[in-house]
């Protein structure tokens, strides 16, 4: 194996790897920002008194958005401004969500790092700065976190449920994160023998003659499925959860969701606590 020197492009000074281009490569794969596994929500999204916000990210599992500012070149007074105006434009237009607001630039300049410690921690935001490199015919991009988020409370997920199909989730996800999602389904049949799949955009409801009734609901993603239960957090279910080995998210306060990521294997050492929640569920849903 050769050591090759790589070149480092500037995408502010090229007329191919320019902004756009940048964008395109963060929404196709919002996962090489290094924030979890996101997913791509919006693009050039018009603000309120004008500008355009340039990419909305998604974090499922956490239901947080991520509103991302893309800036070639050094950092500057007048893109931090940008981007804390859109997060907070979003946060108050979307006030279900938890809101982060991200700044990717070629270059996070010390002052800038200095501005933004001035807000102490009041504004949620990361920096990340990006580099493009070239080797042989091939160009890479490296991301690096150089400002962490201060994480601080709001609220939770858009109540939009714009009908998709099967093959939707089967490309999102994976096909076999599907079938679990059917074997699921299947193995409570005793809860929800009357309640048909409903294939959303950002989630997998039920469904009972063509209405809605989600008292749990899916997400599968690429090795796992997350499933909600719409149930009122109590001890008495805390405790249940704490005597099992179930993979669990936190508690989704905006709309009383106990969540939990499920394999396989859960189908068995954990199925009779998840058949119980999916019981308690349909009960406090239909009552």
């Amino acid at each position: 194996m050769e050591y090759v020197k790589p070149e480092i492009i500037n995408l502010k000074n090229s007329s191919v790897f320019n902004e756009k281009w940048l964008q395109a490569r963060i929404e196709e794969d919002p996962t090489i920002l290094g924030l979890g596994e996101l997913e791509f929500r919006d693009s050039e999204k018009i603000q309120v008194g004008g500008g355009r916000l340039d990419t909305i990210l998604y974090d499922p599992e956490d239901k947080r958005r991520y509103e991302v500012e893309i800036q070639l070149g050094k950092t500057d007074e007048s893109h931090i401004i940008r981007t804390i105006e859109y997060w907070d434009l979003e946060r108050k237009k979307n006030p279900q969500y938890e809101h982060c607001a991200v700044i990717v630039a070629e270059d996070i300049t010390s002052r800038f790092l200095n501005v933004i410690s001035l807000f102490n921690g009041f504004i949620p935001l990361i920096a990340i700065q990006v580099k493009a490199v070239k080797i042989g015919d091939n160009i890479s991009l490296f991301f690096t976190k150089v400002l962490d988020e201060v994480k601080f409370e709001l609220l939770d997920e858009d109540t939009n449920s714009e009908p998709t199909n099967r093959e939707y989730w089967e490309k999102k996800a994976t096909k076999a994160m599907l079938k679990l999602t059917d074997s699921i389904h299947k193995k409570l049949e005793d809860v929800t023998n009357d309640y048909n799949l409903k294939y959303n955009k950002h989630y997998i409801g039920l469904e009972h003659n063509n209405i809605a009734n989600n008292f749990i609901s899916f997400v599968p993603r690429k090795s796992t499925v997350i499933m909600s239960f719409r149930i009122e957090k109590s001890e008495e279910l805390d405790e249940i959860i704490d005597k099992s080995d179930l993979d669990v998210l936190s508690y989704e306060k905006q709309w009383g969701e106990y969540r939990f990521r499920l394999k396989e294997n859960d189908l068995n050492s954990n199925f009779e606590t998840i058949k119980k929640f999916a019981e308690i569920a349909k009960g406090e849903y239909n009552k």
